[in-house]
């Protein structure tokens, strides 16, 4: 019998992206339904939550990274462009929000399809492993 799994699942989050390729496993090596749920970074719901001071995204940059390295993954912060568009000196996000809904939109219709897994593990190595113009 094959169970179900819902995974909720940022395009912006270095721990979703980080997460994705134990999903691959979950998904094979024990037969479990994993459905994305993709939802949009906290900075688009409420960016209030994480970028009031400059402490909380830099401790997740530095877990982030070395849990990257453990895990043997590439990982460099998305910007070349980075999926929100935010100025990282004052961290405050912009109106005007160019890739997150197309990149979130595109995921929940890749889920539809039944590629919800495959799609977010592309691209979220494409955002998180240094890839310029990912968005091309």
């Amino acid at each position: 019998m094959t169970e179900t799994v819902d995974v909720y699942w940022s395009f912006r989050s270095p721990y979703s992206y980080l997460v994705t390729p134990d999903l691959v496993r979950l998904r094979e090596d024990y037969d479990v339904d994993v459905q994305m749920r993709i939802v949009y970074p906290i900075a688009i719901r409420d960016p209030s939550l994480l970028f009031t001071s400059r402490n909380k995204p830099m401790y997740i940059t530095m877990d982030s990274r070395r849990r990257a390295e453990f895990l043997g993954l590439p990982f460099v912060l998305p910007a070349r462009p980075d999926p929100i568009v935010q100025d990282m000196a004052t961290l405050e996000v912009a109106e005007e929000q160019p890739y997150i809904y197309r990149l979130s939109a595109l995921g929940v219709e890749a889920q539809r399809r039944g590629k919800g897994v495959d799609y977010v593990l592309e691209v979220s190595a494409l955002i998180f492993g240094g890839t310029d113009g990912w968005d091309q």
